[in-house]
């Protein structure tokens, strides 16, 4: 039997629930900056860091010493609008972490800042500089002034025990935002001295590198012209040598994982339809006849748990309908055991630093449709539980809807995966319901754990319906195959499809359903009204495309050539050849027949979808409908960034709601 401990209160927000039972939870309960943001344990587990927001405003990041949890320092606080959104350890006395200032939008593409600090605070360091003007004041220190320019981002730590990390260096091509390929270095965090992995030209347009388990970039992966290339250069060779080459949509492309203590490689390759597990051997370029992990109905999604002393592959989190692991180490199986028997209520996922054969303590993340995500330390010797925080401590599981998945038939027969969140409390007759249309499109929408909106959506009373439309990722090649070319045609019917379903199991009132969600889902949104306006009696759409040509055309786009000439080509349609299904699964071309109520929102500086999709769409659709609710948000871009943004937008969905779908006639 495991014992438990209170949570720690000092430098955080408080860890217990403040909302109490018969509360209806606030907005801020769910859209609030996360109370603690990530927990990350220290390589040899002595620490664990974690990033807090204060109540009064701004993040601190907090080392806790694992062998006297009382024990807490703070070696960095964020302040204003700077926000920390990674921390990662460079050895046991020095931590890094990559910062934004939350007006500017981070791309991942090289406009993040990067420091590293000492556990105590001191010999803080700039590494790289962003996109913006650095203010002196917001860590209260003084910073080096030579630094990397922002065309270098961070890439991972080394894991050797030194000061250094790894960086990539993004090659740009003047035409396109985003860079076309990238060049790792290893820097110095204290002397901030560069210096080359490996020597000789490197392949072209690589997005991605893969060391091996001594930290040797041995792979490349290449997209060019809608090939998926991988190169191999064995630490013996001089040159680097494709060793495959394919379509990156026929379904055959493999894609590199990992490296285990024999140097094998596993990838992740398709089998019966969806992708699995298998060992390659790079000497002979084969792949094994059967996989090792194969997950019935879903496609591999993880990462590996090793011991990087012993280089041994302990387990593999992964993904299903929800988020679980499966052990090699029998160790780890008894100790994960151990804490799902204290920690029942909950999916527990277990992590433990670089020294894991070695581990005093283990670093649980703990979650469950109900209970947002909360982190424990959980210590090998006596078998207690330390409680760190939780992200979203207002949040009572009690008040929060039962979520689950499900299959349901579309109308040509295909077995569509659905997420089903209900609203708490017994039900004396069928609900109102929101379809809730994921973005991408062409990427896993959802899981079992809890998620902010559904359950936002679910406290003030309404069946929440996530479908897994056609197109989506995540479910095989055939599933994702039938939703090319299908926007507005299959992808927009499984919609519909779906709230029937939800209506003919009892759950959602046939008479009163919406629709709503951003990007791919705001257009999905204006086009349930448009073509299921019997199903549909409002909607709310944020950042969503109104015109499919304009994705093609517009100037305003940060679409690279390539996305545009083979992605979006393959996925979508091509703008010349299928100009006529464009015009005709396009909601501008319709706005007329949309009359229900509808809600649009748009960041100002959004150049995923650019304005001109909302504005456009607005002046369309105001000409025949009255019932335009119209909101743009300054220093937003493709989504919500800033809290406050979120809290008047979904404080917005809350009015509209209530007003158009609960209580609507």
């Amino acid at each position: 039997m495991l014992n438990h401990r209170l949570c720690l209160a000092a430098l955080l927000i408080p860890c217990a629930g403040v909302a109490g039972a018969a509360d209806l939870p606030p907005a801020a309960a769910f859209f609030n900056e996360p109370s603690l943001h990530m927990a990350v344990l220290s390589p040899h587990g002595r620490y664990v860091a974690t990033l807090n927001a204060r109540a009064s405003g701004g993040q601190v990041l907090a080392i806790v010493d694992t062998a006297d949890p009382g024990k807490i320092t703070a070696p960095v606080e964020a302040k204003g609008g700077d926000r920390i959104f990674s921390i990662h350890w460079i050895n046991e006395n020095r931590i890094g972490f990559s910062m934004k200032e939350a007006r500017i939008a981070f791309s991942g593409n090289g406009n993040a800042d990067e420091f590293a600090v000492n556990r105590d605070g001191t010999e803080l360091t700039r590494l790289i500089s962003g996109d913006w003007d650095w203010h002196q004041d917001v860590t209260g220190s003084s910073i080096r002034d030579r630094t990397l320019t922002a065309d270098y981002t961070f890439s991972s730590t080394t894991h050797d025990g030194s000061d250094d990390i790894i960086v990539q260096k993004l090659i740009f091509n003047n035409v396109d935002a985003y860079a076309q390929s990238s060049h790792l270095l290893r820097l110095n965090t204290k002397t901030r001295m560069l210096s080359e992995l490996r020597t000789g030209a490197d392949p072209a347009n690589v997005y991605q590198w893969m060391r091996d388990a001594d930290g040797i970039p041995v792979l490349a992966l290449s997209r060019i012209k809608g090939r998926c290339v991988i190169a191999y250069r064995p630490r013996e060779a001089p040159a680097w040598k494709d060793i495959a080459n394919t379509d990156c949509y026929d379904g055959q492309a493999m894609e590199p994982q990992f490296f285990d203590a024999n140097g094998t490689l596993t990838v992740s390759a398709t089998h019966e339809g969806h992708s699995a597990l298998f060992t390659y051997d790079l000497k002979t370029l084969q792949l094994a006849k059967q996989p090792y992990l194969s997950i019935a109905g879903f496609d591999f999604d993880g990462h590996p748990e090793r011991d990087l002393p012993s280089k041994k592959v302990l387990g593999i989190h992964f993904n299903s309908d929800a988020n679980t692991t499966v052990w090699f180490d029998p160790k780890f199986k008894q100790w994960q055991a151990d804490i799902d028997a204290a920690l029942p209520a909950t999916s527990n996922s277990l992590s433990c630093g670089d020294d894991c054969l070695n581990a005093s303590v283990l670093l649980v993340r703990a979650e469950s449709d109900r209970q947002p995500a909360r982190s424990y330390l959980y210590t090998v010797a006596s078998k207690t539980l330390l409680a760190l925080g939780s992200s979203h401590p207002a949040i009572v599981p009690s008040q929060m809807g039962l979520r689950d998945f499900h299959h349901f038939a579309a109308r040509d027969g295909m077995s569509i995966p659905v997420y089903v969140t209900l609203p708490p409390g017994k039900a004396s007759a069928p609900r109102p319901a929101v379809v809730l249309v994921h973005g991408g499109p062409n990427v896993r929408g959802s899981s079992w754990e809890w998620e902010a909106e559904a359950q936002f959506l679910a406290t003030r009373g309404y069946v929440v319906i996530q479908p897994e439309f056609r197109g989506s990722t995540g479910f095989g090649t055939k599933h994702f195959k039938a939703g090319w070319k299908q926007w507005g045609l299959g992808m927009q019917d499984d919609l519909a499809d779906a709230a029937a379903w939800a209506v003919k199991q009892g759950w959602a009132d046939p008479k009163r359903v919406a629709i709503m969600g951003a990007s791919y889902g705001g257009y999905a949104t204006l086009m349930g009204l448009i073509k299921h306006p019997e199903v549909f009696r409002c909607g709310v759409e944020w950042a969503g495309v109104s015109d499919i040509t304009l994705m093609f055309t517009s100037g305003q786009s940060d679409a690279t050539r390539d996305s545009l000439a083979y992605d979006m080509k393959t996925l979508i349609g091509d703008p010349d050849t299928d100009a006529a299904l464009f015009a005709q699964n396009s909601p501008l071309q319709m706005a007329a027949r949309l009359r229900q109520p509808l809600l649009m929102a748009h960041g100002m500086d959004d150049h995923r979808v650019p304005l001109e999709h909302a504005v456009k769409f607005r002046d369309a659709v105001r000409a025949t409908n009255k019932q335009i609710e119209w909101i743009t948000y300054a220093d937003e871009g493709h989504g919500w960034r800033h809290v406050e943004t979120q809290l008047d937008f979904w404080q917005r969905v809350e009015a509209f709601l209530d007003k158009n779908l609960k209580n609507a006639p």
